[in-house]
């Protein structure tokens, strides 16, 4: 069995296990939400100091519907590998040290072999944006797989293709990870992310790497939500200036919902 390390424990969450494990349970105490049942859940993914309690809003979002979830597949940005397209790894479980959680490797080996994703165990290694999600999954334990994909350069349409083809799996849900704005002063930043939100909320597909990093996975999220005419419910934001971080240099956070 190939197993992909954890590599940000200690950096972006508690590398000790009790003491990452009150972490996600009080976070997800402190941020409870309730409604119906998404197709999508939209997370930040920075330490879990700044933005850990707009994620666990998300992830409360889904706890009621756990049973009903058989994989997630995770989408996010690769920020220490260029990467054009849409990259998958080799492994067949993850591990942190909450322990093991399984990879869809069925599903993983179909999308490669529909040449929808390659295998890119590279752009995987350091990367945080989805392992920084783990913790929270594997605290909910809803005996799930996951399918971790980190999304480059990709057009619109490609990605929303590979989500209308994952979501005819039964039982799949999609995460999108993506932070906001990066590095502005407290109020600009603010109002950068307040105009994102706007765009979110309405299903437009206009997202710019200066407003979110994840915009190419959320991008291709928003067009395809907007073709299947879903809708966006807005649960968190705050800046790293509201949590543990300095007012004057700040990164945005959102969560949503959508179904």
């Amino acid at each position: 069995m190939r197993i992909k390390q954890s590599a940000v424990a200690g950096m972006f969450y508690p590398e000790n296990p009790d003491e990452l494990a009150v972490m996600v349970s009080q976070l997800l105490v402190d941020n409870p939400q309730q409604g119906c049942m998404p197709v999508a859940i939209m997370v930040p993914h920075a330490g879990l100091v700044y933005s850990g309690g707009v994620a666990a809003s998300a992830y409360n979002r889904i706890r009621p519907y756990l049973p009903m979830i058989s994989r997630i597949v995770l989408l996010g940005p690769a920020h220490r590998v260029p990467l054009l397209g849409m990259a998958v790894m080799s492994a067949d479980l993850w591990r942190t040290p909450l322990g093991q959680l399984r990879l869809d490797r069925d599903l993983n080996t179909a999308l490669t072999d529909e040449t929808l994703v390659v295998v890119n165990d590279v752009a995987h290694a350091r990367e945080h944006c989805l392992e920084v999600q783990l913790p929270f999954l594997q605290l909910l334990d809803g005996g799930y797989a996951v399918l971790p994909i980190l999304v480059g350069q990709t057009p619109v349409e490609e990605v929303a293709a590979l989500i209308g083809r994952v979501l005819r799996e039964p039982g799949t849900l999609i995460l999108i990870s993506s932070d906001l704005s990066h590095f502005h002063q407290y109020d600009e930043a603010s109002r950068i992310d307040q105009a994102t939100l706007q765009q979110i909320n309405q299903l437009k597909p206009v997202i710019k790497p200066q407003q979110a990093c994840g915009c190419y996975a959320l991008n291709g999220w928003l067009a395809y939500a907007a073709e299947q005419g879903l809708q966006a419910e807005f649960l968190s934001y705050c800046n790293s200036g509201d949590t543990a971080g300095d007012s004057n240099r700040v990164v945005g956070y959102s969560s949503y919902a959508f179904y």
